[in-house]
């Protein structure tokens, strides 16, 4: 409905909203996952539209990684972790994939766990195993489905600081889908998503982005822009036009100081 998006090589960024504003159909068109039915969609330089069958199996093992809330959809309960980290990796050599698997392990911080089952794993460890299997065949796009919807707000700080990790180290591109706003905290930017419309952007100011005490201070932070569509309109969020007391779908619009203005409607 007029989502208009570009995500940038290397880059970490949030895509929030309520449910059912679109941000996981979103997500699961860049996966591969849905087919989008109209408008562009092109990753790392393939057009989504044109893929065969073939090359969208192909791109979806080599150029996309997922990592999903519920973690029955990352892992086989009955393999271990290391077993789970080297099913995406079937196809090569056996030596090689364990040694790929062992490196993942120690990158998420898993290493000691590498022979225990999902039963016996904590939330916050699953994820952790879910993450590596993401990057089990090198992708170039990392996406996260609400990563941390199902565990405790440390456990959570702690899985968005390996995306930072990953991000800063390896320069992976991560695209975090989530209906939390805190998460903007750990992000350099984040689109908000209304109605299928992309609505509002909140880019870290560049003071901040090695910074990791940003994350307290989310106002200094960051700055919000509202976004443009093609042709000029802009979403303001119900909380703001509450605020100034905009009651039915009319505002005033003044244009003062080199500024444009808006307002609840003059009583008529």
């Amino acid at each position: 409905q007029g989502l208009e998006l570009s995500v940038a090589k290397g880059e970490l960024m949030a895509i929030i909203g309520n449910s059912g504003s679109g941000k996981s159909t979103f997500l699961n068109m860049i996966g591969g996952l849905d087919r989008p039915s109209a408008g562009k969609l092109t990753v790392d330089g393939k057009d989504l539209f044109k893929l065969s069958p073939q090359e969208l199996v192909e791109y979806k093992r080599s150029t996309v990684g997922f990592v999903w809330q519920n973690n029955a959809r990352n892992l086989v309960p009955y393999l271990t972790a290391i077993q789970n980290i080297q099913l995406p990796m079937l196809f090569g050599d056996g030596r090689k994939r364990r040694e790929r698997a062992l490196e993942l392990l120690e990158l998420v911080g898993m290493s000691g766990k590498k022979n225990h089952r999902l039963d016996q794993l904590s939330g916050g460890e699953q994820q952790r195993i879910a993450i590596a299997i993401a990057l089990a065949n090198n992708p170039k796009i990392l996406l996260a489905d609400e990563p941390t919807g199902s565990v405790d707000v440390k456990t959570g700080n702690y899985l968005l600081d390996v995306f930072r990790e990953l991000n800063k180290n390896m320069g992976l591109t991560i695209v975090i889908v989530t209906h939390d706003r805190m998460l903007a905290k750990k992000v350099n930017r984040v689109v908000a998503i209304r109605d299928g419309k992309t609505s509002s952007e909140m880019v870290m100011k560049q003071s901040y982005k090695d910074r990791l005490d940003a994350i307290e201070m989310y106002d200094e932070a960051h700055n919000e822009y509202a976004v443009l569509d093609k042709a000029g309109r802009v979403q303001i969020p119900r909380e703001l036009l509450d605020q100034i007391h905009v009651k039915g779908n009319r505002v005033s619009l003044e244009l003062a100081d080199g500024k444009i203005i808006v307002g609840a409607p003059e009583e008529l």
